[in-house]
């Protein structure tokens, strides 16, 4: 819950971002920007929305947004100086791999912040949506009131007035006594209507101003970028911005519509026309139906200003159209340059998407007695997957202990350690456990999965580097933003179990290139168990948030004879049982179960 509040409170902030460049952008270059130009700048604040439904992390922005990430998370690397003194890694089996080593995370923000935070938000957005429903329901009793115009002179009129503004669409026009200014609405099936009185009380020339006004609404497809307004509204209703922006870009559109309209005039039209705005004038002009359906009309605040701009209207010069481009055009640049790079930051690349065909999907969940969990089986010599619970096996979590595998490879790989020379020294700080509290090496550090060795080991390696290795191998969704001596613990860098297999083994055939050496090191060090016909492997990790283990991990693989078997479970659980012993207990049982180990 608090990623996603997460990603929604950067994309507010990146959506405020925008409408103050907007404002600021329309402020500073008034005079240089057209009328159109000052009401299409506000499309810019739609990318962000749209933006969303683009898989933008396809695009491997993702060296970029993690350095980012780390300086809006304003994490400092602080370089090891403990020393390494010699001793092999060789060890024998080890069941220490399966017990429980975790420390707490402790969040200070309890969920039912987040839930009530969240719930606040839908409930606010179930409102508008039913003020929308209304409003489309006042639409629909419209049109079933409305009756069609059967004057031949007013719809020829029509059809000459779509002539000359260019449209060949069927628009219908309908008369209705419920409105007191003229209105256009509907994508598909265009419609014009008109107050019932209206017809009586204007000449043909003023309906003439009528349908150039509504017929550009029509062409510049106002009412779809109503729809589009609409959308905003719901999601960001809370944001005092986005109603200031919202009101602004209303203005903006009946400014430029009227503009459309004064182009194909002369200069005696332009005073006919205001003078029809005029009779349009209504107090009670904003109503609910006028999000969906803009018109001729408004309040008086509004006609005032439209008539201000129409006695100061002057046609565009060719100097200020191009003018308004380049301000368009590069304005546009900037939005499109930092709309990837936010969504991706404030994306919490949560799911795997997994698309291997030789896989079955089983139910194993008689295994996991009331456990939330998944279960992910990778056969090497049939090249297939055996999968329980899809939706969970392509879920990211966090890896907590799981990641030292990876941890003490990449170790190595940066001589940071070696196979012979991986002994750090405890600073005698008392530790949670007792198998912390003294010297470490390689095979220790794993057994008992100690933080501190590891957290020693990455603060050496440094920020940048590790990111490189974790990029190499595609670990999950990458993310080392957290903490440096944390983000494997219930923060930023998450991993799948589809993923957790993959990873064991491309490790196991070396596709990343490392130092056989290496491998073989940390192999050595998460052997758990030898049996007469194969030998398990693996390493468990918990999640512990506030006290409660809520992320169970056991990941790892079998030899049995020369087959080659990978495998990892996570298990969820918000009342505190999830660990990894637990896991391991389940996975084990599974694999004696298939006759693999």
């Amino acid at each position: 819950m608090d990623t996603i509040l997460l990603r929604f409170l950067l994309s507010t902030i990146v959506v405020s971002f925008l409408i103050f460049m907007i404002l600021l952008i329309k402020k500073l270059f008034h005079k240089h920007l057209t009328v159109k130009a000052h009401y299409h700048i506000w499309y810019f604040l739609f990318i962000p929305i749209l933006a969303s439904f683009v898989p933008w992390n396809d695009f491997h922005l993702g060296k970029g947004t993690q350095y980012l990430k780390s300086l809006l998370f304003f994490q400092k690397d602080t370089a090891s100086k403990n020393d390494k003194n010699i001793l092999d890694v060789s060890q024998a089996s080890n069941t220490d791999l399966m017990h429980d080593f975790t420390v707490s995370v402790n969040k200070s923000t309890p969920d039912f912040v987040y839930h009530t935070i969240f719930t606040i938000w839908v409930i606010g957005m179930i409102l508008f949506i039913g003020l929308a429903i209304y409003s489309l329901y006042q639409i629909y009793q419209m049109k079933k009131s409305a009756t069609p115009v059967k004057n031949q002179r007013i719809n020829e009129l029509l059809e000459l007035c779509k002539e000359r503004v260019g449209i060949k669409r069927n628009i219908k026009l309908r008369e209705n006594a419920l409105i007191t200014s003229p209105l256009t609405f509907g994508i598909f099936h265009p419609y014009i209507f008109l107050p019932r009185k209206t017809r009586e009380a204007l000449s043909l020339n003023e309906l003439k101003y009528v349908f150039l006004h509504e017929l550009h609404h029509h062409k510049n497809k106002d009412v779809f970028v109503n729809y589009i307004m609409l959308i905003v509204q719901i999601i960001h209703w809370f944001n005092p911005f986005v109603w200031v922006a919202l009101k602004r870009m209303r203005i903006d559109r009946e400014l430029a519509c009227d503009a459309s309209v004064l182009n194909l005039l002369d200069e005696s039209g332009y005073i006919e026309y205001g003078h029809t705005i005029i009779r349009f004038v209504d107090k009670k002009y904003d109503r609910a139906y006028a999000q969906f359906a803009p018109g001729m009309g408004g309040t008086q605040k509004q006609i005032k200003q439209r008539i201000q701009r129409i006695a100061a209207f002057s046609g565009d010069s060719p100097l200020l159209k191009w003018k308004s481009k380049v301000i368009c055009v590069v304005s546009g640049i900037f939005v499109l340059g930092i709309t990837p790079i936010t969504t991706v930051i404030a994306s919490p690349d949560d799911m795997y998407h997994f698309s291997e065909k030789n896989t079955i999907y089983e139910d194993l969940s008689s295994y996991f007695n009331g456990y939330n969990g998944s279960f992910v089986l990778y056969d090497d010599a049939k090249g297939q997957y055996q999968i329980y619970n899809r939706d969970m096996s392509e879920q990211r979590v966090s890896p907590n202990s799981t990641y030292k595998i990876f941890s003490a490879l990449f170790a190595l790989e940066s001589s940071v350690i070696s196979t012979n020379n991986n002994e750090q020294v405890w600073d005698g700080n008392v530790q949670p456990y007792q198998e912390w509290n003294q010297d470490q090496n390689l095979s220790t550090a794993l057994s008992h999965s100690v933080n501190w060795y590891f957290q020693n080991t990455d603060r050496e390696i440094g920020r940048k580097h590790l990111q490189d290795y974790f990029h190499k191998v595609k670990y999950g969704n990458e993310d080392l933003s957290g903490n440096l001596d944390t983000y494997w613990m219930e923060s930023s860098l998450k991993i799948s179990p589809i993923e957790q297999v993959q990873l064991l083994h491309a490790l196991e055939e070396n596709k990343f290139g490392f130092k056989e050496e290496n491998i073989q090191a940390v192999k050595q060090a998460i052997l758990i168990d030898k049996q007469k016909n194969g030998q398990l492997f693996g390493k468990t990790g918990t999640g512990t948030i506030n006290g409660k283990n809520v992320n169970g991990w056991f990941i790892g693989f079998v030899y049995k004879g020369e087959h080659r078997y990978y495998f990892a479970i996570n298990i969820q659980d918000k009342d505190g049982h999830a660990k990894g012993s637990k896991a391991a207990e389940i996975a084990k049982q599974i694999l004696h179960d298939k006759q693999i180990y």
